[in-house]
């Protein structure tokens, strides 16, 4: 099958179009049809093999790996012995470690769901890791009520434009942080209010926010905690890709426990949990039509690299996805 691989680490460069073999289907997973696939931060990291902490999961001096991207959408093509969620022929979309830039892929049946009706491939495909985590860091760790005061950083990214709309369903009053020419999308998305990040900070109005969800990964954690109401929280839901180092913008989620000892605002990391239940749960919310996925940009499989590129930049507008 046709795949885009690597065998080093590195920039977008040592990723190429090759031919690979193909996927089975083991026990307790389905084989893939791939029709799209997300672009997120962390195929970035495990393309660059930065910061270098990640290594001790994906290789520590080449990729375990070799094809690229985890968010898929597609139409199940084999499965495996004891599967009887699925069967060939359904659509669905989840997550695989087995990488999702080719036409077929791997998927673990517990992080599969079936594929929302109303959606397209390439909308659902922008689904699964960045409103999971969404999803997690508003409902589940800053437990998000009707009537407060929410602030949104990087409202217009993939895990930010999710955050918005998860806030707003749950009833919060919802002000987005973003860059210039896109404070009409997170209006769009239910924000009442816009702060443009290039002629203002986030604590612009003091300490008014019950909770401050921050997907951006850039800011210390004193600016972000003096936006917040004393009893209110900070949720770490970026780690800032394009830093260097051992641990990169992941610094901050350990410092957060550390931080919540002193008073003031708690400061408390989220990661998604990329299971068919999650991914059941955003379904319920794009069904009701709470939760929409936004798409920046779309690029076929053979420019791949071109998608990470443009990511890594930093100011998508939404979702950037693979189709094949």
């Amino acid at each position: 099958m046709k795949a885009i691989a690597q065998s080093v680490y590195g920039p977008a460069d040592v990723l190429s179009l090759r031919s690979v073999a193909s996927p089975e289907a083991g026990p307790g997973s389905v084989v893939v049809s791939v029709r799209a696939a997300g672009v997120d931060p962390g195929v970035w990291i495990n393309m660059t093999g930065q910061p270098y902490a990640a290594r001790a999961a994906f290789g520590l001096r080449r990729p375990k790996v070799a094809v690229r991207g985890r968010a898929l959408a597609g139409v199940v093509s084999a499965v495996g012995p004891g599967v009887t969620s699925f069967a060939p022929g359904d659509e669905v979309y989840g997550t695989t470690g087995s990488g999702s830039y080719a036409e077929f892929a791997a998927v673990p049946v517990k992080l599969l769901a079936r594929k929302p009706a109303s959606l397209s491939f390439a909308q659902a495909a922008a689904v699964p890791i960045s409103a999971v985590t969404a999803l997690a860091g508003v409902r589940d760790v800053a437990a998000v009520k009707p009537g407060q005061r929410v602030m949104v950083i990087g409202a217009a990214g993939g895990i930010g434009a999710y955050a918005v709309q998860i806030a707003v369903a749950l009833g919060a009053v919802v002000t987005g942080v973003c860059g210039r020419g896109k404070a009409d999308l997170v209006r769009s998305l239910g924000a009442v209010d816009v702060i443009d990040y290039t002629s203002a900070e986030v604590d612009r109005d003091g300490a008014v926010y019950d909770a401050v969800i921050d997907t951006a990964g850039c800011r210390p954690l004193s600016l972000l905690r003096r936006a917040v109401v004393p009893a209110g929280i900070v949720v770490l839901a970026g780690g800032g890709h394009d830093a260097g180092g051992l641990l990169g913008g992941y610094t901050r989620q350990l410092r957060a426990p550390f931080v919540s000892m002193s008073t003031g605002p708690r400061v408390r990391g989220v990661v998604g949990r990329e299971r068919s239940e999650s991914l059941d749960e955003v379904t319920t919310l794009i069904e009701a039509g709470k939760v929409k996925p936004v798409i920046d940009r779309v690029y076929p499989l053979a420019e791949a690299p071109d998608a990470i590129r443009y990511l890594a930049q930093g100011h998508p507008a939404g979702k950037v996805v693979v189709t094949i």
